[in-house]
């Protein structure tokens, strides 16, 4: 199975150890540094360019850096590729179209809902 940010993490404050190992993008994204995370996914694609887990999150940093054409191509790419197993950081398991569907799904709604009367 393999480890995945996802897009739940953005969001979370988590203790982010030494960031030079990170090369997958997970403590960047959960120190909410998107632009470092992207560069260092970036990266380690160049090495592993058919990896779901790097295109999540790598998906995941240019939504939040407003890239969002980028990152509806990658969302779509693994959508393109067999079902991945991935390990999610709160201890479940979903499948690597799960992920991409719901980063899709986020990337079509609004920022900001507002109420009126």
């Amino acid at each position: 199975m393999r480890v995945i940010v996802a897009t739940m993490l953005a969001g979370a404050c988590l203790t982010t150890p030494a960031l030079a190992k990170d090369r997958m993008g997970y403590q960047a994204i959960a120190a909410g540094d998107f632009t470092t995370a992207a560069k260092r996914i970036e990266a380690e694609r160049r090495i592993f360019p058919d990896r779901p887990e790097l295109m999540l999150n790598l998906a995941v940093a240019y939504a939040r850096t407003g890239r969002t054409a980028d990152a509806r191509a990658l969302y779509g790419d693994v959508l393109q590729r067999p079902v991945v197993a991935m390990d999610m950081p709160n201890g479940a398991v979903t499948s690597s179209h799960e992920v991409a569907s719901r980063g899709l799904a986020r990337l079509t709604m609004p920022e900001t809902t507002l109420a009126t009367r």
